[in-house]
C-alpha cells in the first residue's frame, strides 16, 4: 500500500495508560476496534490521503521535524491500521461487502447494541428498563393525567446509562398517554446516509421481540419521493437512534397492543446550513415532507411521531480546544434552552435559524429529525419535560425530553 488512504474515522485526544493518545474510531463500524496511537504517529497520519507516497511522507517528516523517518515504521502504522480495517483498500473493501452482504440476508434488523449498551436477554433489559423509567431525576412513574394525551415526542438517542432521566421523561407511562398503532420516528444517521431521509424497510429485531416495520408505507414513500428519499436498510444496520426508541416501545406496548413503526433516518442537513437556506425551500425536501404529512393524514389508526435527538455536542472529543468546566457546561445549557424556545413554539424554520447562525459550532445532532418532526406538527407547542447533560474530562452530549400534547 504505497499510497494509505485513512478512511474517515473519529479520531479525538484522550488519555491511555497515562499516556496522552490519538482515540480513532470507526462511527460506522465496519471496523470494530478503537486504536490508540501516540501523538508522534499523528504527524504521520494527517499524509495518509492516497496522495502521499510513503516516500512522500517520509521526506514531509524530515522537513518538519529534522530526523529521519524509517521506512519501516510508516509500513509498520499502515500494516496495523489496514489489519484493523481503517484504511481504504481491497482488503476493507472485501470486508465491507462482506458485512453488507449479510446484512441484507436478514429479513429483521438486528439489535446491533444488544450485549454492548444493554443487556441481550428480556429479563435483564426489562428489569434495566423499568429502574430507568423510575430514574430518580424523572417523573418516577407518576402517570400523566388522561387529558395529556400526547402526538409526538422528542425523545435522547444518548445511551440509557447517560441518558436515563430523559428517557423516564420521554417515556414515563406513555402506554397511558398515546393509543398510537402507529410510530413514525426520525433518527440521526450518524454513519450517513445515501439521501436526506432514509427509510427503513426491516423489522426491527430486540432481545423484548421484534418490532414490526409498515412496509406498505415504506413502499408508498419510496414511490412518491425516489430522488430524495431512498430505501437505505445499510444506513440502519448499527444506527442507534432509532434501536432504542424501537426498544422503549416494544417494552412499554408490545405486550398490550399491536403497533407498527415507520423507521426514517434523517441524513445531514449542513448543505442548507452552508448555503445559508432552508431545508424546507429545497423542493425536494418539501416534497418528503409534503408525502408524509399526506400519508399520515390518510392513517385510519392513530399515529404518534417520534424524534430520537441528542442536541450538543462539546469538548475535545468533537474537535474542541480546551477542557470542560462548569462555566462551559453553564454556557451551554443556556444555549441549548434558548436553542429549545422556538422548538417548543413549534416554529422549525426558528430553532433551524438558531443552529445555522452558529454555523452549528455546538454539533446538534439532532437537527434534522427535530426539524423534520415540528414541520409535520404544524405550529402545535411543546411542552419541556426534561433537560440533561453527560459531561466527562474529554466532552459532553445534552439531550432533552419534550412532548406534544393533544
Amino acid at each position: 500500500m504505497e499510497y494509505p488512504k485513512l478512511r474517515p474515522v473519529e479520531a479525538f485526544p484522550t488519555e491511555a495508560n497515562g499516556k496522552k493518545v490519538l482515540c480513532l474510531r470507526d462511527p460506522t463500524h465496519y471496523a470494530e476496534a478503537v486504536l490508540f496511537v501516540l501523538p508522534e504517529a499523528v504527524e504521520i497520519l494527517r499524509y495518509f490521503d492516497g496522495k502521499h507516497s510513503i516516500v512522500d511522507i517520509q521526506a514531509a517528516y524530515v522537513r518538519r521535524h529534522g530526523q529521519l523517518l524509517f521506512r519501516e515504521e510508516v509500513e509498520a502504522l499502515i500494516a496495523t491500521l489496514d489489519q484493523h480495517y481503517f484504511l481504504e483498500g481491497d482488503r476493507f473493501a472485501q470486508h465491507q461487502e462482506r458485512l453488507e452482504e449479510a446484512f441484507r440476508q436478514t429479513t429483521t434488523r438486528p439489535a446491533f447494541l444488544a450485549g454492548r449498551s444493554y443487556p441481550p436477554e428480556g429479563p435483564e433489559l426489562c428489569q434495566m428498563l423499568e429502574q430507568m423509567l423510575q430514574h430518580a431525576e424523572g417523573p418516577a412513574g407518576t402517570l400523566h393525567p388522561a387529558k395529556d394525551t400526547i402526538h409526538a415526542l422528542i425523545a435522547p438517542h444518548i445511551d440509557f446509562m447517560r441518558g436515563g432521566a430523559g428517557y423516564a421523561w420521554a417515556y414515563g407511562g406513555l402506554d397511558q398517554r398515546t393509543d398510537a398503532e402507529l410510530f413514525v420516528i426520525f433518527g440521526t444517521a450518524h454513519g450517513g446516509a445515501s439521501r436526506p431521509f432514509a427509510p427503513c424497510a426491516k423489522d426491527f429485531d430486540t432481545p423484548l421481540g421484534a418490532v414490526r416495520t409498515d412496509r406498505a408505507l415504506v413502499e408508498e414513500l419510496k414511490q412518491r419521493c425516489p430522488d430524495l428519499l431512498a430505501v437505505d436498510d445499510m444506513a440502519h444496520r448499527v444506527e442507534h437512534s432509532i434501536e432504542f426508541q424501537a426498544i422503549l416501545l416494544q417494552h412499554l406496548l408490545g405486550a398490550k397492543r399491536p403497533f407498527q413503526i415507520l423507521p426514517i433516518l434523517c441524513g445531514s442537513f449542513h448543505e442548507w446550513i452552508l448555503a445559508g437556506q432552508l431545508p424546507s425551500d429545497d423542493p425536494g425536501v418539501q416534497s418528503v415532507l409534503e408525502a408524509l404529512r399526506d400519508l399520515i393524514k390518510a392513517q385510519e389508526k392513530p399515529v404518534c411521531l417520534v424524534a430520537g435527538a441528542d442536541l450538543a455536542h462539546v469538548g475535545a472529543r468533537f474537535g474542541d480546544p480546551g477542557p470542560i468546566t462548569p462555566d462551559l457546561l453553564r454556557w451551554i445549557e443556556g444555549q441549548d434552552r434558548e436553542m429549545l424556545e422556538p422548538v417548543a413554539a413549534g416554529d422549525p424554520e426558528g430553532f433551524f435559524r438558531f443552529v445555522s447562525r452558529e454555523k452549528d459550532r455546538r454539533r446538534i445532532c439532532g437537527l434534522p429529525p427535530v426539524y423534520t418532526l415540528l414541520h409535520l406538527m404544524r405550529g402545535r407547542t411543546a411542552e419541556l419535560l426534561h433537560y440533561g447533560q453527560a459531561p466527562d474530562p474529554q466532552g459532553v452530549v445534552t439531550f432533552c425530553s419534550m412532548a406534544f400534547p393533544g
